[in-house]
């Protein structure tokens, strides 16, 4: 049974409405100081997942490869453009916050619409319940997400809380899919994906600390080479 989507979707449901509704007593240290401690979990993660790895090239080809798809096909302004009609859909309902202008709420709400739906964390962990039944990772990213959607909900209101159904849909989607190659993994195959994940998971913690933009959206391909890959290096390499 798939849990782990629900968990997270739930998370980010909860800690958007609490921290809007909390927005004005939260202290300004702590909504500063919290996105760095994610970031940090993240990069803590990804070092666990990383050490998996069966063919260290094929996680080195999986990224480079992976990310140069993305790139070329503008993937991370597709899933940006996506956001921004998702925002549109929210103003009917909940405007822009005072103090903020249309811009400023479109980008901030774009930016954690790609974070929360089209992160490494939870595309490789929707597929990696769905391949092994383990939730860990998005049980994980649940507590993480749940506090991450609270701090943006102080500065963006409700309309954070309405992620939570995409995400959602992508999440049940992905693991769903995952449930129907399953027959077709090695071992090896899904350790180079955990690997792959795991360096994904890295530049994710990395984004968020704010040292370095990787285009985490763009690198999303990584995850569909990493187990072809893999079977392929197998079979001509051993």
């Amino acid at each position: 049974m798939i849990v782990g989507p629900f968990l997270n979707s739930s998370a980010i449901f909860l800690g958007a409405i609490g921290g809007a509704a909390l927005a004005r007593r939260l202290p300004q240290r702590l909504c500063a100081t919290l996105p760095q401690i994610f970031g940090l979990c993240a990069m803590a993660m990804s070092v666990v997942l990383i050490q998996k790895v069966a063919h260290l090239p094929v996680m080195v080809l999986s990224v480079i490869l992976g990310t140069i798809v993305g790139e070329l096909v503008y993937l991370e302004r597709g899933i940006g453009t996506v956001a921004g009609l998702a925002k549109r859909l929210v103003e009917r309902v909940t405007p822009a916050p005072s103090g903020m202008s249309q811009a400023q709420f479109l980008e901030k709400f774009v930016a954690i619409t790609v974070l929360f739906c089209a992160s490494g964390i939870g595309v490789f962990g929707s597929m990696q319940e769905g391949m092994t039944g383990d939730a860990t990772l998005l049980i994980t990213k649940s507590f993480l997400d749940f506090f991450t959607a609270a701090i943006f909900a102080t500065g963006l209101g409700y309309a954070v809380a309405v992620i939570a159904l995409p995400q959602l849909a992508i999440q049940l989607c992905l693991a769903a899919a995952a449930v129907l190659i399953l027959p077709l993994v090695t071992p090896a195959m899904q350790a180079d994906f955990s690997a792959t994940g795991g360096a994904l998971l890295l530049a994710t913690g990395f984004r968020i600390c704010g040292l370095q933009a990787f285009p985490v959206a763009n690198m999303l391909p990584a995850l569909a080479l990493a187990m072809p890959l893999s079977a392929l290096w197998s079979r001509l390499l051993g």
